[in-house]
């Protein structure tokens, strides 16, 4: 159990209190926690899984492999064709440790989400994918998350969408990333539930999703007594989506789009949201950076 409060005595009573009712030893400041690994240093908090990275490539014997600079090739799509796995148990035994491994690596996230979707049937070429992400672990194991000390309290989220990008269901993905601060705290890559008929409807409905993780974090925050210093802003680089979101007009070629991500509106009538154009992609890579050591990007 991990114990913290900018109290250190509130700390203390905590600790003695717990040890009166249970069975409990103190193992004093917080090191090394389910796999993660933590070091304090003048910024504040690195999170990494350096020794849980090695483990994992000790296990599947590429410990000794070339490193790789990059975790995918970039604008290449995994499908479901090719020759299947006589036994995938492997692969999918690596796939599940490489998903706990994305805790503190966002650099990995869209990779290991990429070979998830083929879990059920998963073919040479897929491992392959598998095989040459680990060969990017093995250059990189000491990258991580580092957290800094901040006076202020406010929220930056970035949103992208890659239009039909999936080759089989032409889903979109939908992509965000979420500051406290200077702090990344949430993230996400998802394949959408529904085909999106236009990149417009594809990057409105990320917004939807990215806006309700930041209404999680202010609940938690609020919960938390934390009083944000501004509105939080979600960016998004498609000017069609945010005119969407501030106008309360219903247009005939968006009547189709699903009342629950009309919520989104709502929020930004309401002053609870700001929404703002961002004019790239690749700010949304280099906002990544931010919370990630010395990372290297490949979105979509």
């Amino acid at each position: 159990m991990v114990i913290t409060e900018s109290n250190s005595s509130m700390v203390q009573t905590l600790i003695t209190r717990l040890s009166k009712e249970f069975s409990m030893k103190d193992l004093g400041d917080l090191h090394y926690f389910l796999g993660i690994e933590v070091q304090a240093n003048e910024k504040g908090l690195f999170l990494s899984q350096m020794k849980y990275a090695l483990e994992l490539l000790q296990r599947a014997s590429m410990i000794d492999a070339k490193p790789i600079s990059t975790p995918c090739v970039v604008g290449q799509h995994l499908s479901t064709e090719g020759k299947l796995l006589s036994d995938p148990t492997m692969f999918r035994s690596l796939a599940g440790a490489l998903q706990y491994l994305t805790i503190t690596r966002l650099d990995l996230f869209f990779s290991v989400n990429s070979i998830f979707q083929f879990m059920h049937a998963p073919t040479e070429d897929h491992f392959g994918a598998l095989k040459r992400i680990l060969r990017y672990v093995k250059g990189t194991p000491h990258h991580g998350l580092q957290l800094h000390q901040q006076s202020t309290h406010d929220i930056l989220a970035y949103s992208d969408t890659d239009w039909a990008g999936c080759l089989h269901t032409r889903r979109s993905t939908t992509g965000y990333t979420i500051f406290f601060c200077t702090n990344l705290v949430s993230w996400s890559f998802k394949k959408q539930s529904t085909v999106s008929r236009s990149s417009v409807e594809a990057e409105y409905r990320s917004l939807a999703v990215a806006t309700v993780d930041i209404a999680w974090i202010v609940q938690l925050l609020r919960d938390l007594h934390v009083t944000l210093s501004t509105t939080p802003k979600i960016l998004c680089d498609n000017q069609s989506a945010i005119f969407m979101a501030v106008n309360p007009i219903t247009h005939p070629h968006s009547k189709h789009i699903a009342i629950d991500y009309h919520f989104v509106r709502e929020l930004v009538a309401n002053g609870t949201l700001k929404v703002a154009f961002i004019p790239s992609h690749l700010q949304l890579a280099d906002s990544l950076t931010k919370g990630v050591t010395k990372p290297q990007f490949f979105l979509f």
